[in-house]
């Protein structure tokens, strides 16, 4: 890891241990709850990992705060800022391609927006999120393929899709370009038991 995944993930997992202490939980009952297994709750917490975009959903579903949180150091503030490069990158490809957190809101009604760039042959795959989950998707630059329940569309630059988060879908770039977009994704009800089942990202 470098640096800043590093620091990133001294942070989440202060955090994570922070959450999982104040609700009196061992280790074992949120790997149990978040569907994850004690190895890497235990790597996630010392910051020894760079978990996944699914694991930390699970995760942060699980302690009922929401994917946000756990990036973001707990305090309140009715405004919050993020200046451009602090957002938080938790998915990284070899080819140079980011997923970047770059601001939430809080539990229980979550919203994340995500600045993506996918390099030319990236593809980000993710699993059905929690039921009712809607995701926003807008092409800033390139070319990028959304496939939703084994539907795929074409979007070009300034091209926008809404669609269910709750059923499996990814992101892909075929193209010879760098494909950058930005992505809002609206997680309803999170910490109030509507998970039936875990689920990856």
């Amino acid at each position: 890891m470098d640096k800043s995944t590093s620091a990133l993930a001294t942070a989440i997992g202060g955090r994570v241990r922070q959450e999982r202490q104040s609700r009196g939980w061992t280790l074992d009952q949120l790997a149990d709850v978040a569907g994850v297994s004690r190895r890497m709750l235990v790597n996630v917490e010392q910051g020894a990992a760079n978990p996944s975009v699914g694991t930390l959903l699970r995760i942060s579903d699980a302690l009922g705060i929401g994917l946000p949180a756990l990036v973001d150091s707990p305090r309140p503030k009715p405004v919050t800022v993020t200046r451009s490069g602090e957002g938080a990158a938790l998915w990284t490809s070899a080819s140079g391609g980011r997923g970047v957190l770059v601001a939430g809101t809080e539990s229980p009604d979550v919203v994340e927006l995500w600045d993506w760039t996918l390099a030319p042959g990236d593809l980000h795959e993710s699993e059905a999120h929690s039921a009712g989950t809607k995701e926003l998707l807008q092409v800033q630059q390139g070319s990028v393929t959304v496939v939703v329940a084994d539907e795929s569309y074409v979007l070009g630059s300034g091209d926008a899709v809404s669609f269910p988060g709750d059923v499996a879908h990814s992101y892909a770039n075929a193209g010879t370009e760098p494909a950058r977009f930005s992505l809002a994704v609206f997680e309803p009800g999170v910490g109030t038991g509507h998970r039936s089942e875990a689920t990856d990202a």
